[in-house]
């Protein structure tokens, strides 16, 4: 009998700064956020809603001040202890599905999925369904047989 292929999903909050923000603020759903560096420096997260008029990664907050009020972006200053926390709620959701899980980054992790029967999709599926559920947080799950491919999926 052969060994079983790995299997790995990676879960990857989405915009995940920015949802941390629209949790407590649900009136901005569907409304442009951006979050900023330590002091304000520049834009380090971003809604689709704020990437479509062309707000990009970087972006010195100072030199498009004005734009984004002109747009109707609203720019929340990071608060990283309130991200740690409901990164740590995201990464026990995601334990409570996948027997082995490893975080990745605060916003990411890879959960070993080898022996669980394939295809994966409905399994991913309910990772995000309970992810949303218990945490508020949308997610985007890719799945490979390698981590790299899981990440590039």
């Amino acid at each position: 009998m052969s060994p079983k292929r790995p299997t790995y999903p990676l879960v990857d909050c989405n915009s995940f700064y920015c949802s941390c923000e629209r949790l407590f603020r649900p009136e901005l759903r569907q409304v442009p956020v951006v979050v900023l560096s330590n002091n304000d420096g520049c834009v380090i997260a971003r809604t689709p809603e704020a990437k479509a008029p062309g707000i990009k990664m970087g972006d010195p907050f100072f030199k498009i001040r004005d734009a984004l009020k002109a747009k109707g972006v609203v720019a929340f200053s990071s608060n990283y202890e309130l991200y740690g926390d409901i990164s740590s709620r995201v990464q026990r959701t995601i334990e409570s599905l996948a027997p082995r899980v490893e975080v990745y980054s605060i916003d990411e992790s890879f959960a070993d999925l080898t022996g669980i029967a394939e295809p994966l999709g409905g399994f991913a599926r309910q990772i995000q369904a309970r992810v949303r559920n218990w945490t508020g947080i949308p997610v985007g799950i890719g799945i490979g047989h390698t981590k790299t491919l899981a990440k590039a999926a």
